[in-house]
């Protein structure tokens, strides 16, 4: 039987949307997202379903302030490389990606690591099935150029949602990752999920060990075409992560497929109406403002970087790093001590 999470219960005649990934009952690991999809409906979902809409002019400015420059590149890459929690207890912020597979988590880990490498790199593994190519929680420091010690941001990649069965992703799992109990490599299977007999299991996670934020990862061009209930299990995902108090953000992917002129000059990102209307619809589909999201682009085939793509993608880890940080204020140690007067 399915729980309904709130939505009509099933005597009701009313047709409801089923989540995208069911969301079973199960004795040893409740809440598990698996697959709704057909292996005829994947074969597919494989080919390409998204058409370009009909050319609309562009905006006459951009909706969002940019500069693209390599002054602005540097200052990013400055900021965040000289990044510190506000609170001395975490000595590094980490982010955990969540996404359906193959929505771009994989490649905007290595898309963001290339930048500070300075050239293209694979450094997370990228597969191109409908099945997740990432099969355990894999933590990425971000380096600073040059073989400079880490920056303070830990990227963390997970097994993405409705990747079938043998994913083994359960809601369960995910808030074990977030409250920081899950081990680092821990492979997900739904018949062995996270519990104190785990081998590697973390008893009394500390904040170091812990999520302080979480990004959703949206393809762009398959917005319209991602299962009804998609919707549904974002919905409940966040209301379980919200309850953690861990802020959340999302990235969306893929933007050079929707739009023809961004996919020539990434710079014309916030002129596109394409991308505005994009945007709108992944906010809709997540159940978040458009001020938590913003729009990247990945390296995939490209062999050299591209300074307006590097600013686009800083950015992004830039808006991911401010959200992360509030996880620090909210939760920084108070002092409550008496006051010592130091007679000045």
């Amino acid at each position: 039987p399915l729980f309904s999470f709130g939505l009509a219960p099933p005597e009701c005649p009313a047709p409801v949307a089923k989540p995208a990934f069911a969301i079973a009952e199960d004795v040893k690991s409740p809440f598990t997202l698996g697959s709704n999809v057909s292996s005829t409906e994947k074969k597919e979902k494989n080919t390409p379903s998204y058409t370009f809409p009909a050319p609309q002019p562009k905006l006459e400015s951009q909706w969002r302030e940019m500069e693209w420059t390599e002054e602005q590149k540097a200052s990013l890459m400055k900021t965040i490389s000289s990044y510190r929690p506000s609170c001395h207890e975490g000595t590094q912020a980490r982010v955990l990606l969540l996404g359906p597979v193959g929505s771009g988590k994989s490649s905007f880990i290595s898309s963001v690591q290339s930048v500070f490498n300075g050239r293209v790199t694979n450094r997370a593994m990228v597969g191109t099935s409908s099945t997740s190519f990432t099969k355990k929680l894999q933590s990425f420091n971000i380096h600073g150029q040059k073989g400079e010690d880490p920056t303070g941001l830990v990227l963390c990649d997970i097994v993405g949602l409705g990747g079938g069965e043998m994913t083994g992703l359960t809601l369960h799992d995910i808030l074990s990752v977030i409250k920081g109990h899950a081990p680092e490599g821990h492979k997900f299977s739904a018949d062995q999920p996270v519990r104190s007999e785990t081998v590697g299991y973390v008893k009394k996670p500390g904040l170091k060990d812990k999520i302080h934020c979480v990004a959703f990862v949206v393809d762009a061009s398959k917005i319209l075409t991602y299962p009804k209930g998609l919707g549904t299990t974002f919905r409940l995902l966040r209301k379980h992560i919200s309850d953690l108090d861990i802020h959340q953000v999302a990235l969306l992917t893929q933007i050079d497929l929707i739009c023809p002129e961004t996919a020539k000059d990434v710079t014309q990102v916030y002129k596109s109406r394409i991308i505005q209307d994009m945007m709108n619809k992944a906010g809709d589909l997540l159940g978040m403002s458009t001020s938590y999201i913003v729009p990247v682009k990945n390296y995939s085939s490209e062999l050299e970087l591209n300074v307006n793509n590097d600013v686009l993608l800083l950015r992004a880890v830039d808006h991911i790093l401010q959200y992360a940080d509030l996880y620090f204020q909210d939760n920084a140690p108070q002092h409550t001590g008496p006051k010592i007067d130091l007679g000045i």
